[in-house]
């Protein structure tokens, strides 16, 4: 099959995000870490986010029968009251923020939109929850400058903020050679409120 006759597809998955203000709090813990390794390849804080669910490449038709199920899901589940906390490093590359607070209703929440989008048909790997927020990768070979940052970070306990709604994400990962981006396609208030979708 080449590649004009492939479906289109998009990768997606199912988060959470702190809101500004707790972002901005913990970019500022970090802002001497970007002067002092600016080799790492850092996230866009606007891409911070907590991942509840990773679905891969998807039809981009099966996008849309997503929507009924986490709508009705988020409707349902009470926004977990959340902070950022520490960090720490996945195999000596991967900078990561910690999760404190209701972790027990972070946990509920994932294990439903796991459950939902199996009912949806949707196949995916499912890895446990290891809540926690991407924050940069070292470039190969160079194993020390995550875990000096995290190190650095370790101490850090961010204000209390609630997670108010759930993301639908889909990202440009294999689209492009540039840094990875990631976009809403669409989002639902927690626990029924009334914002836009």
């Amino acid at each position: 099959m080449n590649e004009q006759t492939r479906p289109a597809t998009v990768r997606v998955f199912i988060a959470l995000a702190p809101p500004d203000h707790a972002k901005e709090e913990l970019a500022r813990e970090l802002r001497p870490a970007y002067d002092t390794h600016p080799h790492m390849r850092w996230n866009r804080i606007e891409d911070w986010h907590i991942t509840l669910a990773f679905l891969g490449e998807l039809p981009v038709g099966t996008v849309p029968l997503l929507s009924p199920p986490l709508a009705g899901l988020a409707a349902d589940h009470r926004p977990p009251r959340l902070a950022l906390r520490g960090s720490g490093t996945f195999d000596d590359r991967v900078l990561w923020s910690g999760m404190d607070g209701d972790l027990e209703g972070l946990r509920m929440l994932a294990t439903d939109v796991r459950t939902a989008m199996k009912g949806a048909g949707v196949a995916f790997e499912d890895r446990p929850l290891r809540a926690h927020l991407t924050l940069a990768r070292a470039r190969r070979g160079d194993r020390s400058s995550a875990a000096e940052i995290a190190e650095g970070l370790a101490g850090f306990t961010g204000r209390p903020w609630s997670a108010e709604r759930l993301h639908l994400v889909g990202s440009n990962v294999g689209r492009s050679r540039g840094p990875i981006h990631y976009r809403d396609i669409e989002a639902w208030p927690l626990g029924g409120g009334d914002g836009p979708g």
